[in-house]
């Protein structure tokens, strides 16, 4: 009892620490998030990264050397986190998606919360527990494979998941993305009034105020600064903006995070060719909470600006309306809301030959994010080739690797599904942050 009273306090308190000023700010956000947290595991595992690095920062790693141990990852790489987007070359990619959480760190903790995470959605789908070791090992090995080919490459950027070199799952999902349009985005999300466009009110958005409303069409001319020269549009029409609404109805990781939305010109006056800004408040990532950022402490301004850099350097060929802006001195991130996004459906994937299809591309993917960074990535941070720290960090010791990844996302899973439950207990006891009521 003593140990699980410990337990159920620790995971009050690291809830507490990373969120409770989200929670004063929109008590209501935070509910919804938390009972979406309590649906399942995996949905509480998805809303606690802060949980998942207070637990691995303190752990040893024997696997990542002084250089793995300080580059660019992901922060927060779970099952669901994975879909599709159009690149700033206009070709469909599959790729890892949510930059929220990103910064610097160890390269085994994105493999760790990815292999805990597979682990928790096989034990939903009752598959053996010899299945889903399987299909771990499978992640693991498909992402060395492709390190490998980082370090025989002379091209970072030559390896992308397309239309023309996937399957299964992961092709459906490109292909659904193909059939999306940008006017069925705005017919969902505006209405035409006396001619053009504006924001329809469909709920999940707000009319702003004179004050606020110039304050972030003030935020939104700081934001367009920031885009890099290489990949403005030519013509100022483009960013003529249209209208601006305050925004909410985020999903698990963004409740309480203020944002909106701005409708700009587009690319050309056609009314089809508008675009939707998505302009959200970023959050402090969950990892900098547990290790020494004085590295990284002087180099960002905000954290709109750190997450915008983080993408930069993750993600080959960024959306090119990614950028950042301040907002009552509040760090901001702005992009696209894009109609050619489209998550993996994890839903129909039942059988395990299935899931190692797409586990073994979702192992490629996530080399590529630790291994490839943008042309245009404004960082300097990690000044090395992180394909040539990786294995060097694992010379002669890749199966064992491979095995203790494995074991630990089997073992870690099954205390994610414990902690959801004193989560739940705690919640209902009104011990976290909000009540319940």
């Amino acid at each position: 009892m003593g140990a699980d009273s410990d337990r159920r306090d620790l995971i009050v308190e690291v809830l507490d620490d990373a969120f409770a000023p989200l929670m004063r700010a929109d008590p209501v956000a935070f509910r919804g998030k938390y009972r979406k947290m309590a649906a399942d595991p995996h949905a509480f595992y998805r809303g606690s990264a802060c949980l998942f690095y207070a637990d691995v920062t303190r752990e040893d790693d024997p696997f990542a050397d002084e250089s793995a141990s300080r580059i660019w990852i992901h922060g927060d790489l779970h099952v669901e986190n994975f879909g599709t987007y159009l690149n700033s070359d206009g070709v469909l990619i599959f790729d890892v998606n949510d930059f929220d959480e990103a910064y610097l760190g160890h390269f085994t903790w994105d493999l760790q919360r990815f292999a805990a995470s597979l682990a928790l959605v096989g034990w939903h789908k009752a598959l053996p527990e010899d299945d889903v070791r399987r299909l771990i090992g499978k992640f693991v090995r498909s992402y060395l494979s492709q390190v490998d080919e980082y370090r025989r490459s002379e091209d970072d950027h030559d390896f992308a998941l397309r239309l023309d070199n996937t399957s299964g799952p992961i092709l459906d999902a490109l292909r659904s993305a193909r059939l999306r349009r940008r006017a069925d985005l705005l017919d969902r999300t505006t209405e035409l009034r006396d001619g053009v466009r504006r924001f329809a009110d469909d709920g999940t958005v707000r009319s702003l105020g004179k004050r606020e409303r110039a304050s972030v069409v003030t935020a939104f001319e700081r934001y367009l600064e920031t885009i890099p020269e290489d990949k403005r549009f030519d013509r100022d029409l483009f960013y003529e903006l249209r209208d601006v609404v305050g925004k909410s109805g985020f999903g698990i990781g963004s409740a309480g995070l203020p944002a909106y939305n701005l409708l700009v010109e587009g690319y050309s006056q056609s009314l089809d060719n508008d675009v939707v800004l998505s302009m959200k408040q970023a959050n402090v990532p969950a990892v900098s909470r547990f290790v020494d950022t004085r590295q990284v402490a002087d180099y960002f301004d905000d954290e709109g600006q750190r997450t915008v850099v983080s993408q930069r350097a993750l993600q080959v060929h960024t959306d090119p309306l990614l950028g950042h802006t301040k907002l009552d001195g509040v760090g901001y991130v702005v992009a696209e809301v894009s109609p050619y996004e489209v998550d993996l459906d994890w839903s129909d994937l039942t059988e395990p030959d299935a899931i190692a299809e797409v586990v073994d591309l979702l192992g490629r993917a996530t080399a590529k994010i630790h291994c490839a960074s943008d042309e245009d990535s404004e960082q300097d941070l990690v000044d090395f080739q992180v394909e040539d720290a990786i294995a060097d960090s694992l010379d002669r010791r890749r199966r064992e690797f491979t095995s203790w990844l494995t074991d630990w996302g089997m073992s870690y899973a099954d205390r994610v599904r414990d902690d959801h439950a004193h989560f739940v207990a705690a919640f209902r006891d009104g011990q976290i942050g909000v009540s319940a009521t």
